[in-house]
């Protein structure tokens, strides 16, 4: 009877024994990150812009930046004539349907810390997170003047970002042609 008992208990101590086993092994690569780090990595910018970092810029100064950081190599001189995606809206009527402007994220975006997210996170390419907070605040301000969202004179900074009106926040929908499985960045051939 005892041989009998052991016999079934067997294969449970072998299945409770082989999943900590599976569990157990450490190959002593990588580590936890610190709290730091963390907050390091942690550089989403939500639309109140409470995680905004200090800084401010103003069109002019963006103007500058775009020039000396090369933005025009692919956008083009102008931000319409390059072979990344335009950064300034189509010509069309005043009122007419922000759908119609083009793909234009200093439009599209729902709120103008999303504008100043994506290319402080994502600009310039293969260069990323090499932009200072003053020259993110100043590319967004200029880009934002050359879509008529802000005047030529406003400053953007933590405070008065978030407080910019955009066009669509109303409306915001994704883009009603992309499909799952196409390119995110229309134009790149990746």
């Amino acid at each position: 009877m005892r041989s009998l008992r052991a016999f079934l208990l067997l294969p449970l101590l072998m299945l409770l024994g082989g999943s900590a086993l599976a569990q157990g092994p450490t190959y002593g690569v990588g580590r936890t990150p610190t709290e730091e780090e963390i907050r390091a990595w942690d550089i989403s910018i939500s639309p109140t812009g409470e995680e905004l970092p200090p800084g401010r810029g103003t069109p002019e100064e963006g103007a500058l930046v775009y020039r000396r950081r090369g933005c025009a190599g692919c956008h083009g001189a102008t931000g319409t004539d390059g072979r990344a995606p335009r950064l300034v809206k189509r010509e069309a009527r005043p009122g007419s349907d922000p759908w119609n402007w083009g793909r234009i994220l200093p439009i599209r975006a729902p709120y103008a810390t999303v504008v100043w997210d994506y290319i402080n996170r994502g600009m310039p390419l293969n260069r990323e997170g090499t932009l200072t907070a003053d020259e993110v605040y100043a590319l967004t301000a200029y880009l934002l003047f050359l879509n008529d969202v802000i005047p030529e004179d406003q400053a953007l900074d933590a405070q008065s970002l978030p407080q910019v009106e955009m066009p669509n926040r109303e409306a915001f929908a994704p883009l009603p042609d992309w499909k799952p499985g196409m390119p995110r960045l229309p134009g790149y051939p990746y």
